[in-house]
């Protein structure tokens, strides 16, 4: 699903406006009545239903009257609360206010007024958010707060007309009260605030529905990709019954260190269960004997440690030699962050010329002198920061990033020339030519220690079985949150472990490649 920012949605419709003649009246009635027609669908049947409408002065209260009059249309009893008064309305709004009976109109514009008839309200079958459009940015107050408590305290079905009031359409933010619908019903396109949290808690269900957008129009605006299995599905590959393990990549795992050896060995035993033909996992040689046991199908690199337990730059030949005959590298999960280890990384960062993955430590040892990825030998790097990790990259706080995570993620790239896999709930993946995908599998359950490392290798065996750096991060993240689901499914959110997910690993491919 193709969803846009609000500045992309508004860009739309003046284009079809000015170039392409088509009126702003003609939008408003398309959307009004298609809105309607999802609402009678979802709710309607035989009998009369009562339906209160909250509309404000601008398009969105438009799109209300239009729904107004056809529900209306259909039978049902509409009463319309507009939080302004009739002098406040213009526009195109104002033209389809004038084709409602007055009678069923009231003006709340001063505080406490609305509350006179919250005895009507309650006695509604549904009610309807027509209050701001996806033009909003700060908090809502005043009369507009008394209309979202009303709403949200009501216990009625509530639909927001193209996004629920007061989440931010562009970043999914949401600076005050806003509007719980239990279906939105939006136009053209999803908008970014539909599927980013904390928006996409407030959406409910979401259903698009056309506005007669010119063909043209649509083909020129720039969107984002959210993923669900039909995205992600076309460009699995399944197996030639005629392969053999040097088909499907080997990959070169740099983890490790002492209290860290599970980081290692998720990440190892991920890449395995995601079909790697072969794994190779590089760690300091005290810790062989533990990840042997913990590594059966992957093999191990022992780098001598002098009993240390951690990497030291002094390791960077061995690491480099190692690289022949592998197809990818991961660096970074367990590795822990002391000065010699932060210099191998960024030294392995500055060398390696092969596909790969930086994640945990690794992040941390480049955050320390960020500039080393405009010195990295791969055309094909791969970042996987967690908020706090991805604050330390950049030199914005977590609150910046989380404020505009797809701006955040999406500059990164672009300004280094990385793939960014920015983690969180509806975790963002861009790519440095500016293209976005948001995620959407996964669950609360993942949050836990080891989740990450599990990723890292899902990452790591797609990029070795050669798919492309935006695909690997594409179907890693996805598949990562859909073995999660699965795990979810079969025993609740909470306890999920990573070894958990990394064990669904093989049924989510099946489930995801099964025709």
């Amino acid at each position: 699903m193709k969803f846009i920012s609000a500045e992309s949605m508004r860009n739309a419709e003046k284009l079809a406006i000015e170039m392409f003649g088509v009126p702003g009246l003609r939008l408003m009635e398309a959307a009004g009545s298609n809105c309607a027609d999802v609402i009678f669908s979802e709710f309607g049947g035989e009998k009369s239903l009562r339906v209160a409408i909250f509309a404000g002065k601008g398009n969105n209260g438009g799109d209300g009257y239009v729904i107004a009059r056809y529900l209306q249309r259909q039978g049902w009893q509409v009463r319309i609360f507009v939080m302004a008064n009739r002098d406040d309305i213009a526009g195109d709004a104002a033209v389809n206010l004038d084709l409602l009976e007055k009678e069923t109109v009231t003006f709340c514009s001063e505080p406490g007024h609305l509350g006179r008839y919250a005895h009507e309200v309650h006695a509604a079958d549904i009610l309807v958010d027509a209050l701001f459009g996806i033009g909003f940015k700060s908090g809502i107050q005043g009369v507009y707060a008394e209309a979202v408590e009303l709403i949200n305290s009501s216990g009625k079905p509530v639909v927001a007309v193209d996004i629920p009031s007061g989440v931010d359409s562009s970043t999914g933010r949401v600076p005050g009260v806003a509007v719980h619908a239990d279906l939105t019903v939006t136009f053209a396109f999803a908008k970014s605030g539909h599927v980013l949290y904390p928006g996409a808690e407030f959406t409910g269900r979401l259903k698009v529905v056309d506005i007669g957008l010119p063909d043209e129009v649509f083909a020129t605006v720039e969107g984002f990709e959210f993923l669900d299995d039909e995205a992600i599905r076309p460009f699995l590959r399944k197996r030639d019954r005629c392969a053999h393990k040097g088909d499907y990549g080997h990959c070169l795992i740099v983890a490790g260190s002492t209290g860290k050896t599970g980081a290692a060995s998720l990440t190892a035993n991920s890449a395995v269960r995601t079909g790697s033909g072969l794994v190779t996992l590089a760690i300091p040689a005290s810790l062989n004997p533990i990840l042997e046991v913990k590594t059966t199908e992957a093999m191990t690199l022992p780098l001598a440690d002098s009993g240390k337990g951690f990497f030291g730059e002094n390791h960077a030949g061995e690491v480099l030699r190692a690289l022949s005959g592998k197809n990818a590298v991961a660096v970074g999960p367990g590795v822990a962050l002391n000065p010699e280890t932060a210099a191998l990384i960024r030294r392995l960062v500055k060398e390696i010329p092969l596909p790969m993955v930086i994640d945990a430590d690794g992040l941390n040892a480049v955050s320390e002198n960020v500039s080393v990825l405009l010195r990295k030998k791969s055309d094909c790097v791969i970042l996987t920061p967690h908020p706090g990790e991805m604050s330390r990259l950049s030199g914005m706080s977590v609150g910046e990033i989380e404020a505009d995570r797809i701006a955040a993620a999406r500059d990164f790239a672009g300004k280094y020339g990385v793939c960014v896999v920015l983690k969180g709930a509806r975790s963002v993946i861009a790519a440095p030519d500016g293209r976005i995908a948001i995620n959407g599998s996964g669950n609360p359950g993942m949050a836990s220690g080891g989740m990450g490392d599990v990723l890292t290798g899902i990452i790591v065996s797609l990029l070795g079985q050669r798919y492309s750096a935006f695909d690997a991060c594409r179907a890693g993240v996805f598949l990562h949150g859909y073995a999660a689901d699965l795990v979810a499914d079969e025993k609740g959110e909470i306890g999920i472990s990573a070894m958990d997910v990394q064990e669904r690993i093989p049924l989510a491919l099946k489930k995801l490649m099964a025709v």
